[in-house]
């Protein structure tokens, strides 16, 4: 649990969501990355909720979210598919447009769902990623170890699934360290990294975590390179001076050919921004979320 939230179960369409919601105000949405659920956002949800209705679902795949097994042609954790639970969650909860504040795979289901459902989206905050199909073209060699999951977990089933299931723990604790600006598992509680660990170590939860990166490689990434039209909602990015972003030449630049608004923050932090440098993420969105 978050604290001062409560926890529902959604239907949206042909899966179930798990949703901690808390706050009045406008909607936020945020939305969670790999490996991770909603304990990522603990620190700063709270502080949200003084704001805005915030509320933050388990993606497909993750938490107490429902996980269905993949198809061939991994579409069923596609971000566009992500993105359309959430209009699926927003409907049943009667909340016509939001703003969206999305981290890692979350960012990526958040900008997929910008772009087909723009309407539904007042303001639109990313946090440490740029858009799938430029994060593949800008690979080189150093972006590649330090990416690494990028092309292990999206390996054909049951590869990384074996490997990692083997420790699942281990394997889980080593990519959230590696992650952090400082190396440790210290900024992560107790429950979330539990939390973690545990989704791990359920077959289900983990085939899920794989298939979002097997549809990153092939679904998502020639969705991106197709794509044609533009985010017309303001566009607030934040991205750490040591994370992945950092290591494409200019994300924000990216950004912009995506978005017509646009504007950002740089933090000290890794990858793990809520939880790393909490203040960051609150000094970057309270504004930008509240601001006329």
């Amino acid at each position: 649990m978050i604290d001062g939230f409560e926890c529902i179960r959604v239907d949206c369409g042909d899966i179930s969501l798990s949703v901690h919601r808390a706050g009045q105000g406008e909607p936020l949405l945020l939305l969670h990355g790999y490996p991770q659920n909603h304990h990522c956002w603990g620190k700063v949800a709270p502080q949200f909720a003084q704001n805005f209705d915030v509320i933050v679902p388990d993606l497909r795949g993750y938490g107490d979210s429902d996980a269905p097994p993949d198809d061939e042609l991994h579409t069923v954790y596609a971000k566009r598919t992500m993105a359309n639970d959430i209009a699926h969650l927003m409907d049943k909860l009667g909340i016509a447009q939001a703003h969206i504040l999305g981290h890692d795979r979350g960012g990526r289901v958040a900008y997929r769902f910008a772009l087909d459902h723009p309407e539904r989206v007042k303001k639109l905050g990313i946090i440490e990623i740029v858009p799938t199909g430029d994060f593949w073209a800008h690979w080189n060699a150093d972006l590649a170890l330090k990416g690494y999951h990028w092309t292990f977990l999206a390996q054909p089933y049951p590869l990384p699934e074996r490997m990692i299931g083997a420790d699942p723990a281990a394997y889980i604790e080593w990519t959230l360290a590696a992650w952090t600006l400082s190396k440790s598992l210290d900024v992560f509680s107790p429950e979330a990294l539990q939390s973690y660990c545990a989704q791990a170590a359920d077959p289900a939860h983990l085939h899920a975590m794989c298939a979002d990166y097997r549809a990153g490689a092939t679904y998502d990434r020639r969705l991106d390179e197709a794509e044609t039209g533009r985010i017309s909602a303001p566009l607030h990015f934040l991205w750490a001076e040591s994370g992945f972003p950092a290591h494409t030449g200019d994300p924000s630049a990216i950004w912009r050919k995506w978005a017509t608004y646009v504007s950002d923050t740089s933090c000290i932090s890794g990858h793990f921004a809520m939880e790393e440098n909490p203040q960051a993420v609150l000094d970057a969105f309270i504004p930008f979320f509240t601001a006329g």
